[in-house]
């Protein structure tokens, strides 16, 4: 993970959290990423979590070899990242800590008992920061995904060092890699980290993705995953530009259902089915009340079409598929299609709550007909099921 002989990985992997954020499963761990610029002036981008300070500690003290740290880059405060900023200011009692306007608010939140404020370099878009052959140049990217961010772009290793964005699930160690080099699978899991982390902020991204442009970058270097250099750095670029517009990757449909006993999945099941048989492309399924919320987000994001099926509760709608709509609605989800089949044995109540959240939503269109069972599917609704399954392959 060495950028090259000046610039040195000091990241941790930590392969026993169960939970990114206490929501996202991450059953092959995280990474934490952190580097070293050693010039005539040595500085640090990011510390790492508290989780895994003592190694991301021993790492800092081997690559320093004795020398000082004249400054701390913080890209971002998130706690993954900053945890280790008042070890640092107390370490090392000449040391910078270079951030934005806005982070310099959040640091006496995170370190109450340390007055750090002597100690902080304001650093804004375009400013840059000499360390001898290496220079920094800063980029503002508020919202990407908190409003203090920083990217930096360092100019002689032509390295882009792009906090959150660009990031995946997954430690370093498990990472799979092709003959040629490529990573094997880089999309799957930064797909799900993206929508889920980053989602919301689309025009954001779009707004760093065009400084980007103007640059010369050889290598993207994360805050989590693997660094991106060549084939697999023009991928990542691409996928980012569509996920950023709020457009389908892949052609094909979600099928998201969510049933108390059986007969709401049973329906889902067959919708899907039906829509292998008619020539759908590919079809996707996920269970909300047992799947990971997060990659039915992703899958959500992944296509252009939904089908929810979902059983009536309460005069409304069962919590497994209200939830899934509340996330869809927070992550700013736009520019879609829905189809909609609600279950309910005697008062049917879903299909008009799933409405009303996929109205909310941008640029999103419900097609018709709304399917109403009753309990279990039955023969004499098989006619209106395949009319819905005509209606979206159409």
């Amino acid at each position: 993970m060495n950028i090259s002989e000046k610039i040195k990985y000091i990241g941790v992997d930590d392969l026993d959290i169960d939970l990114f954020e206490s929501q996202y499963h991450v059953p092959e761990g995280m990474s934490y990423n952190s580097y070293l610029v050693l010039d005539e002036q040595v500085a640090v981008l990011d510390t790492a979590d508290q989780r895994k300070s003592k190694a991301w500690w021993n790492n800092l003290t081997e690559g320093l070899q004795g020398r000082k740290v004249d400054y701390l880059v913080v890209h971002h405060m998130e706690p993954d990242h900053a945890a280790n900023i008042g070890r640092m200011a107390e370490t090392f009692p000449e040391m910078k800590i270079v951030l934005s306007a806005a982070a310099t608010k959040m640091v006496p939140n995170f370190f109450p008992k340390q007055d750090l404020s002597a100690r902080l370099l304001v650093v804004k878009e375009g400013d840059t920061l000499e360390l001898g052959e290496h220079t920094l140049q800063f980029i503002a990217a508020p919202m990407v995904h908190w409003p203090e961010v920083l990217m930096s772009y360092e100019q002689k290793e032509k390295v882009l060092f792009a906090a959150d964005g660009f990031g995946k699930f997954g430690a370093l160690c498990h990472e799979l890699y092709n003959a040629d080099g490529t990573l094997a699978d880089w999309a799957c899991e930064a797909r799900r980290y993206y929508f889920n982390i980053v989602g919301k902020y689309g025009m954001q991204v779009q707004n760093v993705l065009k400084k980007a442009s103007a640059l010369d970058i050889k290598t993207i270097a994360p805050l989590h995953g693997p660094a991106l250099k060549g084939e697999d750095l023009t991928k990542a670029v691409s996928l980012y530009d569509t996920w950023s517009k709020y457009e389908p990757e892949t052609e094909g449909v979600f099928v998201a259902y969510a049933s108390i006993h059986g007969g709401t999945k049973e329906a889902a099941l067959k919708i899907a089915e039906m829509l292998k048989e008619k020539g759908c492309p590919k079809v996707a399924t996920s269970d909300l009340t047992r799947d990971d919320m997060g990659e039915a987000i992703e899958d959500a994001f992944r296509y252009p079409t939904l089908v929810l099926c979902a059983a009536s509760y309460d005069a409304g709608l069962f919590p497994p598929m209200h939830d899934f709509l509340w996330h869809l609605q927070i992550k700013n989800y736009q520019n879609r299609k829905f189809a909609l089949l609600e279950n309910g044995s005697w008062a049917p109540s879903a299909g008009k709550v799933m409405k009303e959240m996929v109205e909310s939503m941008k640029n999103c269109e419900i097609i018709a007909p709304l399917v109403t069972i009753r309990s279990r599917m039955k023969e004499s609704d098989l006619p209106q099921m395949e009319a819905l399954v005509d209606a979206v392959l159409n």
